[in-house]
């Protein structure tokens, strides 16, 4: 018999990466306020609790994954098999 078969199959197809109860962005802004907050000391270890806190009610005015579509559109990021932001022509 081959692995194919016996390999496991998500339960979910659409839902999103979950550490606890953090989606895979809000993870990004706590492990920041993390490193923030261990390299400047004192007050800025409330970054930790407000940075997500703050951030997530953000998000919920907005769809899912407008965080990659927003460093998109400002040039930071690009996405695997689209033409970068600033390409003007694009050919199929």
């Amino acid at each position: 018999m081959s692995d194919a078969f016996e390999t496991r199959f998500p339960q979910y197809l659409s839902s999103p990466l979950q550490v606890f109860w953090f989606e895979a962005d809000e993870l990004a802004i706590v492990l920041i306020a993390f490193m923030i907050g261990s390299i400047f000391k004192g007050w800025f270890w409330l970054l930790l609790l407000v940075g997500p806190f703050f951030y997530s009610r953000y998000k919920l005015k907005y769809p899912r994954g407008f965080l990659k579509h927003s460093l998109f559109l400002s040039g930071l990021k690009d996405f695997a098999g689209y033409p970068t932001r600033f390409q003007k022509v694009f050919l199929e």
